[in-house]
């Protein structure tokens, strides 16, 4: 478990804090999401959390132990995947991965064993003969995994992990973040992808401007007055653009329409096409964390 009590971050030569009385708890079992724009604190917040920056103001427990006061025990519950972990490019993953286990207080064949089934996790096993050097950036991001992996923490930290991985990467760490989960770990997932977020995390906190300004469920978010509403019609025809025009900003693909600061009522719309002879397959305005973070920002401006 992770916990934030007005965590403060300020750098000397900016004018307002990177993070700015931030309380939040990641609980155990519990996949918590972190959306935010470039520059809102992500990344400082991660950084704070793993004890690699030390807090202004505040207070970080990690299992209840305070990351500055008690920073030795407090690291040995963290395991941090940063958005752009550097390696040794000269060296093999196996080796590098004892290596590490060594910080992490594991030797002999604890380590042998933790290593080899950290790869075999990620993917990795069968390229255990190539150097970093020559790996993709998804396997790179998989060893970054893997390390974490070796360490065995009881909470996770996932900064911007999911972006430039492809379809094959995204699908592996959904199932290794859900895994995680199911073995009661904390995960504190950050990441610009908020459909992948949406689908993942059990709570979103969005960050703007170095403050949390909000914390959504996915229930609470079906019971959010969407601004986006999504028709799907089987006859589209010339005349649907003139005929939903004054309804809002449209977007036309085929039979799928999107209206974007939609106007009126749902009902009213959905009855008029229908009177009109349109076949509509799906007609829907339940709000997704996109609508939703950008309605957040927005207010908090």
């Amino acid at each position: 478990m992770i916990e934030l009590t007005g965590l403060t971050k300020k750098f000397p030569k900016s004018k307002f804090p990177a993070v700015d009385d931030a309380s939040l708890e990641i609980n155990d079992g519990e996949i918590m999401g972190f959306a935010g724009l470039n520059g809102a604190g992500k990344t400082t917040t991660m950084r704070v959390i793993a004890g690699v920056l030390l807090p202004s103001s505040g207070k970080v427990l990690a299992n209840g132990h305070d990351i500055v006061k008690d920073k030795i025990a407090a690291s040995r519950t963290i395991a941090w995947v940063p958005e752009s972990p550097n390696f040794e490019p000269d060296s093999k993953p196996a080796p590098l991965l004892r290596y590490y286990a060594g910080f992490f207080g594991v030797s002999g064949n604890e380590a042998r064993e933790r290593v080899d089934k950290a790869l075999e996790t990620v993917g990795l096993a069968q390229y255990t003969k190539k150097k970093l050097k020559n790996y993709s950036q998804g396997m790179k991001k998989r060893f970054s995994l893997a390390v974490s992996l070796v360490a065995e923490r009881q909470n996770y930290l996932f900064d911007e992990t999911l972006n430039g991985l492809d379809p094959e990467g995204l699908q592996f760490l959904r199932k290794l973040i859900l895994g995680l989960k199911k073995e009661g770990k904390a995960v504190f997932l950050s990441s610009h992808i908020l459909s992948e977020l949406e689908n993942l995390a059990d709570r979103v906190a969005i960050i703007h401007r170095g403050k949390i300004v909000s914390i959504t469920t996915p229930d609470q978010l079906a019971n959010t007055k969407s601004e986006t509403v999504k028709v799907v019609v089987a006859n589209p025809d010339d005349k649907l653009r003139s005929l939903l025009a004054e309804y809002g900003s449209l977007e036309i693909r085929g039979g799928s329409i999107t209206i974007r600061n939609f106007t009126g009522k749902t009902s009213a719309v959905n009855r008029m096409l229908l009177d009109k002879g349109y076949d509509v397959r799906n007609f829907s305005s339940e709000a997704s964390l996109e609508d939703y973070f950008f309605s957040q920002v927005g207010e908090a401006k």
